[in-house]
């Protein structure tokens, strides 16, 4: 193209009401100008839309934009027509013969710019229309839904490459506001693209100022709204989870905030949807509440805020919804009201987007059930009939899976047929009704011909059809069917409402059906992992808009200097939980080398979810088919919610303790950072720690609970002890007095492979003992020794218990737990006593193995099981101990066994 045609870009801009270029807005009309494949990446407010726009009325041709949702194109093409370009838009609420003349009159030349959806190229006619015409651009507008890894993956959209080369691949801009890396490339990839230029700008939004605030409940959540609104002036949209929120934060807002507030969401009817929006984008209302489809293609310039009510599932969605705030360049804020419980509301929508295969194959059984070659039946009648525990949207993606493997086809909403019954020998009806109903009397007259000799009889027909015999639009012609029900012998019912559909292979199994569950599972984890992304971005104390910035590719974002994070916050809000940032005391220590220990133990090799459910005690099949109940860290944690672990697992991801390191896509493990280890071996404290008060208040009561019960135990013990005795005098008996400290306690588990090794073992000596264990009581027991692996066990001798070398301060919690073990007490008495779960007392008997001190396994195994373990683990050292679990009796644990095996080795 010559430089002069690009010079002269800059004439068109005045028919768009604008005077210049945004920024990135240029290079890329220059690049479609020329005649090149492009990925334009521009946020939401960035002026995506003028890239093809100003191309289709700068030269001659048609532009074909390919827009997901057939509810913005009126308006879209409303306000270009308004503007006197040529557009217009061909979707199924036209009746067929007005979607012919507007096909007739893009091969013709008549518009620059057809808006359409994607399942329109589904028609063969369609495609052979398009390819009559000049067709100089194809524009894909909302791209990621291109791409699996996207937020809004439509299966039509996927197609559109294989669209693409029937029409001669056409030089093609593909558009969408939030695109990662990997949709980046999925989007290229499937399109089918020819060295496509790709840009990325235009995320850096100076006039948007993003906040976060901490509001667990939602009675904090509406006091922290209700506020920001009495301080906050102008438009804005309120963005909720559920259609049930969005009622009763609109209702709150109207009641507390005295604004007058909307509401938009899909359990609405279409007029009401419309009329809501209509009234937020003339002003007449300030506020609307609404769910997350609100705002697609919306371009009202004048929001002053955008309000995230509940969490987003991706930081895509976020910013995408966020950013319809502020597009006339003035201040504007984006508010999310962070609580960590409405993960599982995001979890929710997760599982039902990617339902199980359990779930899948119920559904498929169910429906092929049924003898009718057609079936109607709503998403929430199979819910209900079924019982199911997903959401409806959770049966409707059943429902694609199965088309999209070939066992149904789901019709158009719009080739659903309606009902006519004439139950009268009269040969005509007409003569019933009044000579000035001529409307109603055209519409019987088309109802007659479809009825013909079948009267008495239900009869199918399609609404659009008799629209267009009657020449009437469908609203005219619905409204002449609903007064003619006045007539007796007249009975109309609609069509069904949701999407019906057809068994193509009734007798076909599902164990037959082509469907990649594995594929489906990683990209329910690829959901998860998003979700992951928002959580660190909502509690991340860096630069929100540098997160933002990074996270869609652009490399060492400078600090924005205006988010909350950037600006010294003002005081906490009244009402609002803060998170407490706080130096970790005893309780909250030995909770922290819990989580790490738990993240060893399962050699961290799980994400961030597996853990705490570990952790929480949890009792589902992956938990159980992992093993993890074997585990010694197994419900360490259950007198926490699992959100509260959740939290803490975020917290010392946070702080640096853990570390995510993803090794495979979108599949993110948890590990142990140096410091993390160190602190979980007792070696350093945890320092500050960024956890709720809620959550905090619940550790530490549980530890003070624990206390109480271990000092009335350990004075239970004292009463009953009997006298000391004076220990045979051999040379110079010695005498080990021994106290641990309170917080000892605290470092409850470590590492699976220790590196706490002294330099040899201690010799062995008789002694008597005195054991200190938590907090003061002193206990003299004479201890059994360990032996060689006996045939039957022999008489117990006394071990010797040396002194630590180290002062006692500073001995790790195992150590402690020995010293009782060795001194006699029973793994029980031991629990009791340090206030810990039995499964602990193992592990730390474990961790002394390790550490070079003597332990005996028969403390914990009976003599039989031992018997059984030496009858069945051979004198070689297995590399697997869990093959050997099925041979030995049922309940061995895997611990035991690693006991026996280090207690063989050491002796």
């Amino acid at each position: 193209m010559a430089i002069a045609e690009l010079d002269d870009l800059e004439q068109h801009l005045p028919r768009f009401g604008l005077d210049a270029f945004r920024p990135g807005q240029r290079q890329v009309i220059e690049t479609v100008m020329a005649g090149q494949d492009c990925l334009c990446v521009m946020p939401t407010g960035g002026g995506k839309s003028l890239c093809y726009q100003l191309p289709a009325v700068a030269r001659d041709g048609v532009t074909l934009v390919i827009s997901p949702l057939i509810a913005l194109m009126k308006d879209q093409v409303d306000q270009l027509t308004q503007k006197g370009i040529r557009a217009t838009f061909i979707n199924s609420t036209l009746d067929p013969a007005e979607q012919y003349a507007r096909l007739a009159g893009m091969a013709a030349g008549e518009y620059d710019l057809v808006y359409v959806v994607p399942e329109r190229f589904r028609s063969t006619r369609f495609i052979e229309a398009v390819r009559n015409a000049n067709l100089r651009l194809l524009a894909v507008d909302e791209a990621h839904c291109i791409s699996q890894w996207g937020h809004d993956f439509r299966p039509d959209y996927a197609k559109l490459g294989r669209f693409r080369a029937k029409l001669g691949n056409p030089p093609t801009i593909a558009l969408t506001a939030t695109a990662t890396d990997l949709v980046r490339r999925d989007i290229v990839e499937l399109l089918d693209l020819n060295e496509p230029k790709v840009y990325v700008t235009g995320f850096d939004r100076p006039n948007l100022f993003y906040r976060v605030e901490d509001a667990g409940k939602k009675e904090v959540k509406d006091s922290v709204l209700a506020e920001f609104l009495a301080e906050q002036p102008g438009a804005g949209i309120v963005y909720a989870s559920s259609r049930k929120r969005c009622e009763e934060v609109s209702a709150m807002i109207r009641r507390q905030a005295g604004r007058t507030c909307g509401m938009y969401h899909a359990g609405m009817d279409r007029h009401a949807r419309h009329q809501a929006q209509d009234d937020f984008m003339s002003g007449q209302t300030e506020i609307v509440v609404a769910t997350t489809a609100f705002g697609m293609g919306i371009d009202k310039a004048d929001v002053r805020f955008v309000v995230h009510y509940n969490l987003p599932g991706s930081l895509e969605a976020y910013y995408q919804e966020a950013g319809r705030a502020g597009r006339d360049g003035a201040p504007s804020v984006c508010l999310m009201l962070y609580s960590f419980s409405d993960r599982r509301i995001q979890e929710f929508f997760i599982e039902s987007a990617y339902p199980a295969k359990e779930i899948v194959a119920k559904v498929y059984d169910y429906l092929r059930g049924f003898d009718e070659d057609l079936l109607e039946m709503s998403l929430q009648e199979i819910k209900d009939r079924m019982g199911l525990e997903i959401s409806t949207g959770g049966v409707g993606a059943c429902e694609a899976i199965l088309e999209r493997a070939g066992a149904i086809e789901r019709l158009e909403r719009g080739h659903n047929m309606a009902t006519i019954q004439l139950d009268s020998e009269l040969h005509t009806l007409v003569d019933l009704l009044p000579r000035q109903a001529t409307v109603q009397r055209k519409v019987l007259r088309a109802l007659e011909k479809v009825v013909g000799p079948r009267r008495g009889e239900p009869v199918f027909f399609l609404l659009d059809q008799v629209a267009a015999s009657a020449d009437l639009d469908r609203d005219s012609l619905l409204r002449a069917i609903g007064q003619l029900q006045s007539l007796e012998c007249f009975e109309y019912t609609p069509p069904f409402r949701g999407r019906a559909m057809r068994i193509l292979e009734r007798e076909r199994p599902f164990s037959q059906l082509a469907i990649d569950f594995e594929e489906l599972d990683h990209r329910r984890q690829a959901e998860y992992a998003k979700l992951d992304r928002v959580i660190d971005f909502a509690r991340s104390n860096r630069c929100r808009q540098g997160a933002i910035l990074e996270y869609f590719g652009e490399p060492n974002p400078q600090p924005c200097g205006h988010c909350d994070n950037c600006q010294a916050r003002g005081p906490k809000k009244a009402g609002v939980p803060a998170m407490a940032s706080q130096e970790a005391d005893a309780a909250v220590t030995e909770s922290v080398r819990m989580v790490l220990s738990g993240v060893a133990r399962g050699r961290e090799r799980f994400g961030k979810r597996l853990v705490a459910q570990m952790l929480y005690g949890s009792e589902g099949k992956k938990i159980a088919k992992l093993g993890f109940q074997r585990l010694s860290t197994y419900g360490l944690l259950k007198h926490l919610t699992l959100d509260q672990i959740n939290e803490m697992i975020e917290s010392l991801i946070h702080t640096g303790h853990l570390v995510q390191e993803e090794i495979d896509q979108f599949r993110p493990i948890v590990k142990l950072s140096e410091t993390g280890r160190e602190v979980m071996r007792g070696e350093k404290e945890p320092g500050r720690v960024l956890m709720s008060t809620e959550t905090l208040n619940a550790i530490r009561a549980e530890y003070n609970k624990r206390m109480k019960t271990a000092a009335k135990v350990e004075k239970q013990k004292a009463a009953t002890a009997p006298k000391e005795s004076k220990a045979p005098k051999v040379d110079k008996p010695e005498r080990v007095e021994i106290s641990a400290p309170r917080e000892s306690r605290s470092e409850t588990f470590a590492e699976p492979h220790s590196e706490l090794r002294p330099a040899s073992r201690p010799e062995r000596s008789k002694a008597s003992v005195s054991v200190r264990p938590e907090p003061t009581a002193s206990v003299h027991v004479a201890a059994p020794a360990p032996a060689s692996i006996p045939q039957s066990p022999p008489e117990m001798s006394s071990p010797s218990m040396e002194a630590p070398a180290v002062p006692a301060a500073s001995q790790p919690s195992h150590f402690w737990t020995w010293r009782l073990l060795s001194a006699g007490f029973k793994p029980a008495e031991c629990a009791a006593i340090r206030g810990l779960e039995q499964p602990v007392i193992m592990d730390h008997a474990l961790r002394a193995l390790e550490a070079g001190l003597v332990v005996d396994a028969r403390w914990f195994l009976s003599p039989l099981m031992i018997q059984a373990m030496q009858d069945t683990i051979g004198p070689e050292t297995p590399e697997r101990i869990r093959p050997l679990l099925a041979k030995l009796p049922p309940g061995t644990r895997y611990e035991e066994v690693q006991l026996f095996l280090a207690w063989r080795a050491a002796t």
